[in-house]
């Protein structure tokens, strides 16, 4: 059993949903073997390093077996830094955040003491902290451990290796022998087993051995990016580097329907992959991807396992994983058949050292690099389009052009300098004009990922205003006059639809659309990835 779906744990509907909002759709292989044994209350030995999702491991089950109406200390974490106790405490508080009552807090030293003992007095739930400073809190009486059944010993190598083993050992003296011990450790050396023997019952052992896997051929950056500005640097680099296929990564669902929604309206053949979507439908993505009538595809880990495709020339990680193992499958997806791929990475904050973590784990380096300003995106732009100059002027028969140009140089004050200026600047700006009116006479729909005689239209209207695709169906063949029947596949994601319509009827539509209300909301409708 490597993974399972969190909904066959038999979990509490909130940890659940706390699940969800975090973006983990199915556990990593330490998750499926530990969270089932700890939440029947067993001793645990877990051999996981860091990077394997071990928090949730233990952390899901714990929160499942904490009474938030008990105001006393139930579980107590022992972390080896104070940075790892503070990310540990924010982990739990999101996999707990629909679950009203629990307190979680980090202590450690170097923060206020008088702090930390204000705040326990108001009835925490769940400690996590450095041994240091929980043993200061245990002698000062402002840590009482009468209530706690669960202690948990998170990288306890390291704990070791930083002198704290007598800390570690008084501290589970004050526990009640009545307890549950869960140790995690990415290694076992003797002085780890002799704890284990000393103060666990009948400890099952977990152990999970990461796989090595290769990423020598691939180029790795990274780019310090607040999450708001994500999709604007996500765009300088699809525009800079110009991939020929692009995979973005995203760890939740909802992100995936949200960036394919925000590059289709900003002109990019983009489509979003994930779990929630019908076969029919990923198929459909699929084959546009392979097709090369989508360029981008945006998808979650769990949609894009045992995608083969080989035409990839980028990755992006529009979040960074939970596990180093995804992170590897994930730019795994390019540089095939010997070819050079590239993988950039978005990171902010504490995520630099899960940036670390991965190095460590893949044995490589991932560069930090400056975001492309506009002007280097610019500058790039008009150094392919010189490229594919050049290979016309090397090709081409163009002595009737030349004999035009002459002639127009000749007969007004424009120079050959000033024509091939104005040409370069309308070929620059070109890619980013939009149609003022899509219904106007001659225009062209070019290529928007629908099938072969059909054009597919977005419309900003989706699940979330209650809207279904009969709905969608009723206005199109309603307001346009065109047969049902005809309408083909009708996609339909939380805020927007795309929709598919005979080419000969495309036009028509669109201007029987343009002032139409779909269940009382207005609606703007256009051709897909038009802009």
């Amino acid at each position: 059993m490597d993974t399972i779906r969190f909904d066959e744990l038999g979990l509490m509907p909130q940890i659940l949903r706390g699940i969800e909002e975090m973006g983990f759709e199915e556990t990593t292989p330490i998750q499926a073997k530990a969270i089932p044994v700890v939440m029947e209350g067993k001793d645990v030995i877990g051999q996981a390093q860091t990077g394997t999702g071990k928090t949730a491991a233990f952390g899901i089950p714990m929160l499942q077996n904490v009474d938030p109406s008990l105001k006393k200390t139930q579980v107590l974490i022992l972390s080896p830094t104070r940075e790892l106790a503070i990310q540990v405490a924010e982990e739990l508080r999101n996999l707990g955040r629909y679950m009203h009552g629990i307190k979680i807090l980090p202590v450690y030293g170097g923060q206020d003491i008088s702090k930390q003992i204000r705040s326990l007095k108001g009835g925490i739930q769940i400690i996590v902290g450095t041994p240091g400073r929980v043993m200061d809190h245990l002698r000062r009486k402002t840590i009482r451990c009468d209530e706690v059944h669960m202690i948990v010993l998170d990288e306890a190598d390291e704990m070791l290796n930083m002198g704290f083993r007598e800390d570690i050992e008084t501290i589970l003296e004050y526990i009640p022998e009545e307890r549950q011990t869960v140790l995690f450790s990415a290694t076992m050396p003797k002085p780890i087993l002799e704890i284990t023997r000393k103060y666990q019952t009948d400890a099952v052992t977990i152990k999970v051995v990461k796989k090595e896997l290769t990423v020598s051929n691939i180029e790795q950056y990274y780019y310090d990016v607040k999450r708001k500005d994500k999709v604007e640097v996500l765009t300088r680099l699809l525009d800079y580097y110009n991939p020929k296929g692009s995979i973005v990564f995203c760890n939740t669902k909802r992100m995936v329907d949200e960036l394919s929604h925000e590059l289709t309206l900003r002109g990019y053949f983009a489509e979003g992959l994930h779990g929630d979507m019908k076969q029919a439908q990923r198929d459909r993505v699929m084959s546009n991807f392979r097709k090369g009538k989508t360029d981008i595809l945006i998808a979650t880990d769990v949609a894009a396992r045992g995608l083969d495709i080989d035409d990839v020339e980028a990755v992006f990680n529009f979040d960074i994983p939970q596990d180093d193992e995804y992170y590897v499958h994930r730019i795994g997806r390019t540089g095939r058949a010997g070819r050079m791929g590239k993988a950039f990475s978005f990171v902010k904050g504490k995520e630099v050292y899960k940036l670390k973590d991965i190095m460590r784990y893949c044995k490589t380096k991932i560069y930090a690099q400056p975001i492309p300003s506009s002007e280097d995106v610019a500058q790039m732009k008009a150094e392919k389009i010189m490229d594919k100059i050049t290979a016309i002027v090397e090709e081409e028969d163009l002595r009737e052009m030349i004999n035009f140009i002459e002639k127009q140089v000749n007969e007004s004050d424009l120079t050959a300098m000033d024509i091939a200026a104005a040409f370069l600047k309308r070929e620059l700006s070109g890619a980013d004009t939009v149609p003022d009116n899509y219904s106007a006479g001659g225009f062209d729909f070019g290529n928007t990922g629908a099938e072969d005689g059909m054009v597919r239209l977005f419309i900003n209207i989706g699940k979330k205003q209650k809207v279904r695709p009969g709905d969608i169906l009723g206005a199109v063949a309603g307001e346009s006059g065109i047969p049902g029947d005809v309408v083909g596949a009708i996609d339909m994601y939380d805020k927007y639809t795309f929709v598919e319509v005979p080419q000969e009827h495309g036009k028509k539509v669109l201007a029987a659309m343009k002032n139409a209300r779909i269940k009382g909301h207005d609606i703007h409708v256009e051709p897909a990835n038009s802009r």
